[in-house]
């Protein structure tokens, strides 16, 4: 036999050999839930995560996306992905105060500029902490959306002294704490519910990004804007672990491919800037009053603000994780991806 015949004979030989290796990759077809409505930026970039694992795996993944509370509430969206009532579901940790108290570091007032660096930053840093935060789950990725603070429908908020007897819908359990020690009531709702508690008088201000608020409905039932980057909320996309588990080698490569900190910025990124573009919608009401604060206001903001960190070191504490270590390595991670307020 010549080496021509050779080479096919072997190019024969190993086509076979991955002939069933390929065969291995049966069809799976993921769930994909969220909360926010099928026109948040947020449901595309699940639409396009799910054709990048469909791509990487060769077409062997599918899915489908479960948007706007189809599969259940947006508070349950940990458990539901724990339980398998969806395969990769969006979770805001900051809805369950005090169950996910790491990840919380990003919830601290002061720290990102923007959405694709801090999306970057969050994810990087915390895949130290989350095998062991999230165990129910397998982690997939963090992201951040873009700076905002308040909108409230009685009046201007300037200073953290006029939280004083107001009653707020903070987006997190951090911003829930500056709102009581200041004076405030917090009234716990899920984004989809703002809107509802603003226009029955149940709450008074929210702490919504600008994009969202136009989105959901909610600028429409308040009318004093404060333009300045008090907070930022931290999310996660999870996926149930037997899921993940009953996939082939290749199939969990196609979806780790997709977990990285490079996906983060991809869905983090694109949020940002439909945030930013919220900011123009508002202005553009001629009922709307868009504000912005004086640098001695921001420093009491700031000096209000301080105490958080402590309270977030003692929640950490408790999971054995050395809130020093643990926020030095955040800011570390935040100056890396040139994201540091």
């Amino acid at each position: 036999m010549n080496l021509t015949k050779l080479a096919a004979a072997a190019a024969t030989l190993s086509c076979m050999a991955l002939a069933p290796a390929l065969a291995q990759d049966k069809p799976v077809e993921l769930k994909l839930a969220h909360w926010v409505p099928a026109s948040h930026p947020l449901h595309k970039a699940m639409e396009d995560w799910g054709a990048a694992v469909n791509k990487a795996s060769g077409g062997s993944i599918t899915f489908k996306v479960y948007p706007a509370q189809q599969l259940g509430k947006a508070f349950d969206h940990y458990d539901m992905a724990r339980d398998g009532i969806a395969d990769v579901t969006y979770v805001n940790p900051g809805y369950q105060p005090g169950r996910f108290p790491v990840i919380a570091a990003g919830e601290l007032p002061f720290l990102m500029k923007d959405a694709k660096g801090g999306s970057e930053a969050l994810d990087d840093w915390y895949r130290k902490y989350a095998a062991a935060e999230m165990k129910d789950v397998k982690y997939c990725l963090a992201f951040v959306h873009d700076p905002s603070s308040f909108h409230s429908r009685t009046k201007k908020i300037l200073v953290p002294d006029d939280i004083k007897g107001m009653k707020i819908r903070p987006p997190h359990a951090t911003f829930a704490n500056l709102v009581t020690s200041l004076g405030g009531t917090n009234i716990q709702s899920s984004a989809p519910e703002v809107r509802d508690v603003l226009e029955k008088g149940v709450a008074d201000a929210v702490a919504f990004p600008w994009g969202s608020l136009v989105l959901f409905g909610a600028d429409k039932v308040t009318k004093y804007h404060m333009d300045a980057p008090l907070y930022v909320t931290t999310f996660v996309w999870v996926i149930n672990k037997d899921k993940y588990a009953s996939l082939s080698d290749n199939q969990k490569k196609a979806v780790d491919a997709n977990c990285n900190t490079d996906a983060a910025g991809k869905v983090g990124g694109p949020w940002g800037e439909f945030e930013r573009a919220g900011v123009a919608k508002v202005k553009a009401n001629p009922e709307a009053e868009l504000y912005t604060i004086t640098p001695e206001q921001l420093a009491l903001w700031r000096k209000a603000a301080e105490p958080l960190e402590a309270k977030w070191g003692e929640g950490v504490k408790k999971n054995g994780v050395d809130p020093a270590t643990a926020m030095s390595g955040l800011k570390e991670s935040l100056k890396k991806f040139n994201a540091a307020n």
